[in-house]
């Protein structure tokens, strides 16, 4: 996942995402680390904070993606739901599947099994990217990006830390 990852990030900035911002998760270590080549990255101690900076950004016409993890995900739901959904601020959600694996921490473990459910209940629209299907599901994003439609990608952890 990797390479696929570094693709990803390239991908995106090549489409005209401008602002990349986020808390830092292992799941996205090499997304991260491109963004951080590329001096792309604005890195956070919140995700509350990141949905902030980015919908600022966004609002002022530069556009955003919000990377983190799914603990992440889970603390944000009020902001998400309140604010980006609410004003149906067009920012893309890059989200770590911690969790996922068999013997994964047990503090992943719950939020894991539920992370699916908690996009569908909110009603966020999402795809989870695989290495054969990673461009088409940027497409997907960048195309609800288009609409001013907020949306999530989900990455599976590949590898307990």
């Amino acid at each position: 996942m990797e390479i696929t990852q570094r693709k990803i990030f390239k991908y995106l900035l090549n489409k005209k995402i401008e602002n990349f911002i986020g808390v830092p998760d292992s799941t996205l270590k090499y997304f991260i680390d491109e963004g951080l080549v590329n001096k792309k990255i604005i890195i956070t101690t919140r995700e509350e904070e990141a949905i902030g900076i980015g919908v600022g950004m966004t609002l002022s016409s530069s556009k955003s993606l919000i990377f983190m993890q799914n603990a992440g995900f889970a603390n944000s739901l009020s902001t998400i739901t309140s604010l980006v959904q609410l004003y149906q601020i067009p920012l893309i959600f890059l989200i770590g599947w911690r969790g996922y694996l068999k013997n994964d921490a047990p503090e992943h473990t719950k939020i894991g099994k539920i992370q699916q459910d908690l996009l569908k209940l909110i009603g966020l629209n999402f795809r989870i990217i695989t290495d054969n299907n990673w461009k088409k599901s940027c497409d997907w994003a960048l195309a609800q990006n288009k609409k001013k439609k907020p949306c999530s990608l989900i990455i599976r952890r590949e590898h307990l830390d």
